[in-house]
């Protein structure tokens, strides 16, 4: 197409456009049409068209005109949003778990109190009160009436005080203790025992192996199946020695109807002799332990009255029995005696 014949066309189209008033077509103002052949062609806001085109006007952004939220508002997916209301609601989430877990644990260690009211449904009712873990505070006084079951462990910080008695099945004590007066029945010692002041027995000692006395030893009655002394022993009143009263038998020494008998023990006593007719030289008496010596005891023997004081004894001794005998016939018809003493 000849470039010539656009350019008029182009001319006369703006012609025609033209109104009776002078005017342009809608939008265009005198003289504005397309530029002259050998002219640059200009926008509404002057600025050259690099393109060399019509001079069209460039395209306008819609959004350079609102405020900066608005467009950025515009230009948001509304996928991002979903995600980003998903990533509060977490965190969210997170932290309301967080905080409640401290409060459950510093309701675990705080302690709780009681009201007035409380503490008389408590006298009144069975109820439970507080939770497992929680710690039941009372600032004033508490008396129970009836009986207080603890079924855990027992810790009491201060003084322990007991109107009445105390009944336990088994006490372990790791410290020391001061007791008034106390009534036990059956006493273990495991290791050493330490009086301070007197111990009373009313029912005796029984003691199974060695004691040691490093003070004075004062009893009434001593009753004891031995005694050893490896020191002396000093008796300040009278020596009775007691025991069975051992058996004795006459010899042909007491003559024809004579009798003899006994008063003592196997540790001390005398013999009554009473002669016959016609004594003859032997033994007058005999006698029997009545629980012989493990070995041949020392006996001493004592002629009481002048008929015996006139014979010329002597003993026979064995671990098992004694006798008294004479070397000349006693006197007939004559009473006297010996005391005896015998010492294992």
């Amino acid at each position: 197409m000849d470039p010539k014949q656009a350019q008029s066309d182009s001319g006369n189209d703006v012609d025609s456009l033209e109104k009776s008033d002078g005017k342009t077509a809608k939008g265009q103002l005198p003289g504005s049409g397309a530029p002259k052949e050998g002219e640059e062609a200009k926008t509404q806001d002057g600025v050259t068209d690099a393109t060399g085109g019509t001079g069209a006007p460039a395209p306008v952004d819609p959004f350079q005109h609102r405020s900066f939220f608005r467009r950025l508002w515009d230009r948001l997916n509304i996928y991002l949003l979903l995600f980003v209301l998903v990533l509060v609601i977490a965190i969210g989430s997170v932290i309301s778990l967080t905080l409640k877990g401290k409060q459950d644990a510093y309701k675990i260690i705080t302690s709780q109190g009681l009201t007035q009211d409380e503490l008389k449904q408590l006298a009144n009712t069975d109820v439970s009160v507080g939770k497992p873990k929680q710690i039941l505070t009372v600032q004033a006084n508490a008396i129970f009436t009836g009986s207080a079951l603890v079924r855990g462990d027992l810790e009491v910080a201060g003084a322990f005080k007991l109107g009445g008695d105390l009944s336990l099945a088994n006490l372990l004590v790791s410290g020391t203790s001061k007791l008034g007066d106390s009534q036990i029945q059956n006493l273990t010692v495991g290791n050493n025992l330490d009086v301070q002041g007197t111990l009373s027995l009313k029912s005796g000692i029984s003691v199974a192996g060695q004691s040691n006395f490093n003070g004075g030893l004062v009893a009434s009655s001593i009753i004891t199946g031995a005694l050893q002394l490896n020191g002396d022993l000093g008796l300040t009143h009278h020596l009775n020695a007691g025991g069975t009263i051992p058996s004795i038998a006459k010899g042909t020494a007491v003559g024809g109807g004579g009798t003899v008998s006994l008063s003592g023990s196997d540790t001390s006593g005398s013999i009554a002799i009473n002669t016959g007719g016609s004594p003859p030289i032997g033994c007058l008496a005999t006698v029997t332990f009545s629980e012989p010596f493990s070995t041949t005891p020392h006996v001493v023997v004592t002629p009481i009255g002048v008929s015996a004081a006139g014979l010329n004894y002597y003993i026979n001794r064995s671990t098992q029995s004694f006798s008294i005998c004479s070397t000349n016939a006693a006197p007939g018809s004559e009473t006297f005696g010996f005391d005896y003493i015998v010492l294992g």
